[in-house]
């Protein structure tokens, strides 16, 4: 079991989300933006963020990039339907980094995280 961290802004796809990761027997919180999502940081631990990257105020880029440097052992999931055009060049070369694009299936989100989370 996990300790995982949402940053998601549409809210039927958090609730997805959350729900199928505490299925697979992790233990999930959830923010629905950037800027809520660091706060949460402060607040806890977590092993893996699992961030949209097209986001209001603060975009799952940003909030992966200072969300490591706060906790440089934070892996990171990247879930969107513009992986392509949002990443750009700022691709986080980082292996302890990973982009799923929508739409995706339930046991091929917790494949890729149960993935990374052995990495």
């Amino acid at each position: 079991m996990a300790k995982i961290l949402i940053a998601e802004d549409d809210s039927s796809m958090r609730n997805f989300l959350k729900m199928a990761l505490i299925r697979a027997g992790h233990e999930v919180a959830s923010c629905e933006d950037g800027i809520d999502a660091l706060s949460a940081l402060d607040e806890d631990t977590y092993d893996l963020l699992l961030a949209d990257i097209v986001m209001p105020g603060m975009d799952g880029i940003e909030l992966s990039q200072r969300a490591t440097d706060k906790a440089p052992q934070l892996k990171v999931m990247f879930i969107t339907g513009f992986a392509a055009v949002a990443m750009g060049n700022r691709n986080p070369s980082n292996k302890k980094t990973r982009v799923l694009s929508k739409p995706f299936h339930l046991k091929e989100l917790v494949d890729q995280v149960d993935t990374l989370l052995a990495a």
